[in-house]
């Protein structure tokens, strides 16, 4: 090789050349033998891990108004560590006052209980139908299919329920599992380590779960590794292939059609994956602060939502086998952070949940802001919406439940019940119930580690549950 001095020709070692790319590979942490590729499915049956302590999220993501209003007694050791971009601790932090049971044997059954309420048969009812207590962790993720229900916590292990029992489970080696979406026989979990794990039922037995990928696959890193311009600079002296998060994942989503995934994370982007091969076709440079939510929604739009206060809208094109995502516009520019988001299809209204405890929506027609709701005292940490249905669910540990009627949205009932913050929400209409009118089957996820039932009837109030 020629030098810059004198041409003089240099020859360059073998052992050098080796050592180059060997420090490529370890700078986007592609080493065959790491972690996730000696990772294989393990199915959880009634013979149970031993629990382990609450492993709380370490990076925040909230406003710092909202800690000022926090209902819990914070410990002065409680660790505020800080992002680099962001500079307030997180809900995912609050400690629950019940403390995590450690003494239960690895051989004892599931430390999993339900406690189902009988009621009347009555299409009026609303109310709380039962509970599913844990000793494993906070519930950061549900998602619910038919008569099935999959809950994620910080246990790193996925619990199945089917018609409200324990029915099978399955674990990951690494991350506390933050978000759970399902597509047909195919279950996606994001995870803290920054991982998209993929899952499939066994067609044979349908309680067997099987890890066929992690997203991206090993194979892809590898080769992506090799070219230098694949590399994208994260931090200050950090660089890392750009099809990889290297933070959190904070939220999945499905595109309409259910062949394209959108993973958002604490690094700031949205990446862009084909179902159908695991292919990372797009990585999204969206926010100025860490990404707490996406939602593709309709004719090809998608919303994101971030700390850095700001609500998103993409719009989505095909170009040959792959997409890309372009800008169209900012439809909420705020102090506080935006932390959740929800789509109702039917009606095409965006929903968004900030930190100042305010749900703000937009219907279709040229994004026209709608109004607001308010029903909360603290963050809005999760939304769900149902036939003309909505729920929000908040770190005061309420549910509210709205109906939207013609445009506007009337205040049900508040359902109350958590002694911690309400996580996550995951909702499908009853069974044999059809159309706006039909009764819903909530499930609300804590951090006072329990899954709650309830039965939502958009016909009635329930008196009782109401704010006084």
């Amino acid at each position: 090789m020629k030098s810059s001095r004198g041409g003089q020709m240099v020859k360059e070692n073998r052992n050098e050349r080796r050592q180059k790319f060997g420090n490529m590979l370890q700078q986007s942490d592609c080493h065959p033998n790491e972690e996730e590729d000696r990772e294989y499915s393990t199915c959880i049956s009634n013979m149970s891990d031993q629990a382990t302590p609450a492993n709380y999220d370490r990076h925040p993501r909230l406003s710092s108004d909202v800690n000022t209003a926090s209902p819990y007694n914070i410990p002065n050791s409680w660790d505020q560590s800080y992002s680099p971009y962001s500079s307030a601790p997180s809900w995912d932090q609050l400690a629950s006052p019940f403390p995590t049971d450690q003494s239960s044997s690895p051989l004892s059954r599931s430390p999993w209980s339900s406690c189902v309420e009988r009621v009347d048969d009555n299409n009026s009812y609303s109310g709380l139908l039962g509970s599913l207590f844990r000793e494993e962790g906070h519930i950061y993720s549900l998602a619910s299919t038919r008569d099935m229900l999959y809950t994620g916590s910080d246990s790193k292990n996925i619990r199945v329920w089917k018609n409200h029992r324990e029915f099978s489970g399955f674990k990951s080696n690494s991350g506390l599992v933050k978000a759970i979406i399902i597509a047909g026989d195919r279950i996606f979990t994001g995870h803290q380590d920054g991982k998209i794990r993929v899952w499939k039922v066994s067609a044979k037995d349908p309680s067997i779960h099987k890890r066929i990928g992690t997203l991206p696959t090993f194979g892809a890193r590898i080769k992506s590794s090799i070219n230098p311009s694949n590399y994208v600079e994260v931090r200050r002296n950090r660089n890392v292939i750009w099809i990889r998060h290297f933070d959190a994942i904070s939220s999945l989503s499905l595109s309409e059609d259910k062949s394209f995934l959108y993973s958002a994370s604490w690094d700031k982007t949205i990446k862009v994956w084909r179902i159908s091969n695991f292919k990372c076709l797009e990585s999204i440079k969206a926010h100025e602060d860490a990404v707490n939510a996406v939602v593709a929604g309709f004719d090809g739009f998608v919303f994101s939502g971030s700390a850095d206060g700001s609500v998103k809208v993409w719009r989505r094109e095909l170009q040959g086998k792959g997409t890309k995502h372009y800008f169209s516009q900012t439809l909420l520019k705020q102090e506080c952070a935006v932390t959740a988001l929800a789509v109702d299809p039917s009606a095409s209204v965006l929903y968004c949940g900030s930190s100042d405890g305010l749900v703000n929506f937009w219907d279709r027609e040229k994004f026209n802001h709608g109004g607001i709701l308010r029903g909360h005292k603290l963050a809005v940490l999760c939304l769900a919406t149902a036939g003309n249905l909505v729920f929000s669910g908040s770190a005061d540990m309420n549910i509210c439940v709205w109906k939207r009627e013609e445009g506007d949205h009337i205040w049900l009932s508040v359902l109350n019940g958590h002694s911690g913050p309400v996580k996550c929400l995951a909702v499908e209409q009853e069974r044999g119930q059809m159309g706006d009118d039909g009764n819903c089957v909530l499930y609300s996820g804590s951090l006072d580690k329990s899954v709650k039932i309830w039965r939502v009837s958009p016909k009635s109030v329930n008196l009782q549950q109401q704010h006084s």
